[in-house]
């Protein structure tokens, strides 16, 4: 299986194929609707990010955090239903260079048409495996937004040890399970309207 390192080599993203899957080690960062909407705002207002957010995967996830001695640990985080971040994802790639989104449940055809263009990748993580993901955390080295957003909506930037598996569900050939999977159902559907 593929390890992949941050920062991303571009190439190795782009190389990712769909039902393939990899680890990531090193850095990744959470960012849920809120977040999303927080950095797209910024970059309006002519400012910069927190952080090179081309360099490291973005997690769709709402962490559960605990503070133990003025240090910031991951109970668990499971993946968000990544569909409700639709709506910004082509433009966060376009503004920011994000070359890999991880969540459950897949994306739409606006973000596909933006990892086709930006060589990126969406992958799933296994919903209600979040203590999972939270054994892979060596270390929370950044939140930001905290204050504003609140735990499970700000950015956190965790250090990570073979984060996975993940798997790859939309590549940046435009290849999506998800969309064959949804014309399969609606052609069976068809079929069984067909024979009543």
């Amino acid at each position: 299986m593929k390890i992949l390192e941050t920062p991303l080599n571009p190439e190795e993203v782009a190389d990712l194929r769909v039902n393939e899957p990899f680890k990531v080690t090193g850095k990744i960062f959470t960012a849920r609707d809120a977040a999303h909407e927080k950095l797209l705002d910024l970059a309006e207002k002519g400012e910069e990010p927190p952080f090179d957010l081309s360099a490291y995967p973005c997690f769709h996830c709402g962490p559960v955090m605990k503070q133990e001695d003025g240090n910031w640990q991951v109970v668990s985080a499971g993946p968000t239903t990544s569909i409700r971040m639709e709506i910004f994802e082509d433009k966060f790639m376009d503004e920011f260079g994000t070359k890999i989104f991880i969540g459950k449940g897949g994306m739409g055809e606006d973000t596909s048409r933006a990892l086709e263009k930006h060589g990126g990748v969406y992958a799933q993580f296994t919903g209600g495996a979040g203590s999972l993901m939270a054994g892979s955390v060596e270390e929370v080295e950044e939140v930001h937004y905290l204050e504003e957003l609140g735990v499970p909506e700000a950015i956190w930037v965790c250090k990570v040890n073979e984060f996975g598996p993940l798997l790859v569900t939309m590549d940046s050939t435009g290849e999506s399970i998800h969309r064959d999977i949804s014309r399969e159902v609606d052609k069976n559907l068809e079929k069984e309207l067909e024979s009543l």
